[in-house]
């Protein structure tokens, strides 16, 4: 990246020299050809860098989305060994009523992931379903009230999408490492005829509260869901984006 970009620069100063000697020489129409043919020169090397960039940029992109899948791939393949597992073991114990209530966990949380995957905004979706991949200190517990697809409010559902992305992040970097295991964030996203609601409830300390006070606010300037209220070191937010008219 650095490298195009010095390319760019260099090829960009040296339209200076035939600039300088057409404005030393004004009216000279050999110097004013030259420095034509310059520019366009120019001008393809500096187009022909950006689309080199843009590629690179593209393939980084797209590498980083696939290591991303694959991690996520491989923690739910890891989850649905130990729930086989789980249940090989209550069967052969013979354990018929272990076995039912594992049975109905699975179905609960299979229902959760089914509800996050219909919001209808990839961006949001994809985070959450792969959040396991990024935190080992802060556990992300999502209940969406009834079915609520994102993309289908009359509101910026990117934006709103956004929003709950960066202030997720906010409790992850502001989570505090607890010796027992991770400190536990449940969002329940709900609505009503008026507005959309994201209520965090966060279990655990927070590194530096005022810090995260202060990320928070700043993660909210401008944004469609607007505080609503909160409660002492974190414990509560409630977010609130009401529909456009």
């Amino acid at each position: 990246m650095g490298r195009l970009m010095t390319a760019k620069q260099l090829a960009a100063a040296t339209a200076l020299l035939p600039g300088g000697a057409v404005l030393a020489w004004p009216g000279t129409m050999w110097l004013n050809a030259i420095f034509l043919v310059w520019i366009a020169a120019v001008a393809a090397f500096w187009i022909r860098e950006e689309r080199k960039e843009h590629q690179e940029r593209l393939t980084r992109t797209i590498a980083a989305m696939q290591s991303s899948g694959i991690r996520t791939l491989n923690h739910h393949r890891h989850d649905w060994m130990n729930d086989l597992q789980v249940l090989f073991g209550y069967m052969r114990l013979g354990k018929l009523d272990k076995t039912i209530a594992y049975v109905e966990r699975i179905r609960e949380r299979m229902l959760a992931e089914s509800a996050v995957a219909k919001l209808g905004v990839p961006s949001l979706v994809s985070f959450i379903q792969s959040f396991r991949t990024m935190s080992s200190s802060l556990q992300l517990d999502v209940e969406v009230q009834e079915e609520l697809h994102l993309n289908e409010l009359d509101l910026d559902s990117e934006a709103v999408a956004e929003t709950l992305i960066h202030t997720i992040n906010t409790y992850r970097l502001a989570a505090k490492a607890e010796a027992g295991g991770a400190s536990v964030l449940r969002l329940v996203l709900s609505r009503d005829g008026e507005a959309l609601y994201a209520a965090f409830y966060y279990e655990g300390e927070l590194i530096n509260e005022q810090h995260w006070n202060q990320n928070l606010k700043q993660q909210l300037d401008g944004a469609p869901l607007r505080l609503e209220g909160t409660e002492p070191n974190g414990s509560m937010v409630l977010l609130k984006a009401e529909m456009r008219v």
